[in-house]
């Protein structure tokens, strides 16, 4: 295996999955894959964490190890050829520096866009509160979770599972083509949510289309423990 793009540690990523319309994400598709569609329903998360230890290339950047992330995600697959291959696409991802934000769009035409962030922690025994900000259109968005132990990796035929675990990241590149990234971790354990919060005005962070998520129940709530993680360079399809 090449020697990974970049690694880091991921940990505290909250997921919150929806149901969306199929046609919503049809204009998103990259060449080559497709919806990863279940009963007729196509789905999107909104993934909070926080993104440690960053090395790219081996090398750390001071300044520019430590800071969270937030994005919006939808699930596609490759065709029986690949072995089936599931994996996600970015809607868009915040970072808090302009730079990191600059280099992913400018080298693999991912879609990070930069905004004040910060996330906090509180441990009080076997509990845990989490929570993250961003400042963007005029006002604070926040997103808080409060869990505890036990923590448990969930079973590959669970629904947590298959919202959590993937390999495979797609994106299309400058020239229309579609880039692959792979990412490995092992199988993370996730924190027994007790409550999440989402003060969020979807559209101001996304778009209008996506306004409806504040109206609509969330499928899956799950918040992982998290791991180091490897991120394997980009291959063209």
């Amino acid at each position: 295996m090449p020697r990974p793009f970049l690694t880091a540690r991921w940990e505290r990523l909250l997921n919150v999955t929806w149901p969306v319309p199929p046609e919503l994400l049809a204009p998103h598709v990259p060449r080559g894959v497709s919806l990863d569609v279940q009963d007729g329903r196509a789905f999107a998360s909104l993934v909070a964490f926080d993104f440690l230890d960053t090395r790219v290339l081996g090398i750390p950047w001071p300044g520019f190890r430590n800071f969270p992330e937030l994005n919006l995600r939808f699930y596609v697959k490759r065709g029986k050829e690949h072995g089936e291959e599931r994996g996600v696409v970015f809607l868009r991802e915040f970072v808090p520096q302009r730079l990191v934000a600059a280099m992913a769009r400018l080298t693999y035409n991912e879609p990070y866009v930069a905004a004040p962030m910060r996330s906090v922690q509180v441990r009080d025994g076997d509990a845990l509160a989490w929570s993250l900000e961003i400042d963007r259109a005029g006002r604070t968005h926040r997103i808080a979770v409060r869990a505890r132990e036990p923590r448990s990796v969930p079973p590959v035929d669970s629904v947590a599972h298959y919202f959590q675990e993937h390999r495979w990241g797609f994106g299309r590149g400058h020239l229309g083509g579609t880039h692959v990234y792979e990412v490995i971790h092992p199988a993370w354990a996730n924190w027994a949510v007790d409550s999440y919060t989402l003060d969020v005005d979807f559209a101001a962070l996304y778009g209008p289309p996506w306004a409806f998520l504040r109206d609509t129940r969330p499928v899956s709530a799950t918040f992982a423990v998290g791991s180091p993680v490897a991120v394997y360079p980009h291959r063209g399809m």
